[in-house]
């Protein structure tokens, strides 16, 4: 696996609980780094890969603007009607397709849909990959 799509498993992880927990996921990531020296701690597990910081605090950073575009986008569906999983895949591919010039559009939205493949319902690929797609087209008008 490539060291980009495990960093993007790990921040999904942290995206994913702090969402459950209710708490700022930069804090969840700052606990996680913090347990470094622990086995199983984030920076062992992620092999000390500084995307997954840049991947969390990047989407922290653009919360409500990421949230904004998914909401103005998703035909249908709330944010809070989606399932916890698609959120932080959605907020996580947003954030790389809105901010990230790093990532081409379609890498980004790829990656998405083998996470919202690998982790989640049998039409969250396909949803993930229409919202994010169509992110992507208007993107001009939303940064």
């Amino acid at each position: 696996m490539a060291a980009r799509t495990k960093a993007r498993s790990r921040a999904l992880d942290i995206l994913f609980e702090a969402d459950q927990r209710g708490v700022n996921a930069e804090t969840l990531l700052d606990q996680r780094l913090g347990d470094a020296d622990e086995p199983g701690g984030l920076q062992s597990r992620a092999g000390n890969n500084p995307y997954t910081a840049d991947l969390v605090r990047g989407v922290v950073a653009r919360w409500n603007d990421i949230d904004a575009a998914l909401t103005d986008y998703s035909q249908g569906w709330t944010l809070d009607r989606m399932p916890a999983v698609d959120r932080a895949i959605l907020r996580l591919g947003a954030w790389e397709v809105l901010y990230n010039d790093e990532v081409p559009d379609a890498v980004a939205i790829s990656e998405a849909v083998t996470l919202a493949t690998d982790l989640s319902t049998d039409d969250s690929p396909t949803f993930v990959n229409g919202l994010l797609g169509r992110i992507a087209e208007v993107k001009a008008t939303i940064v």
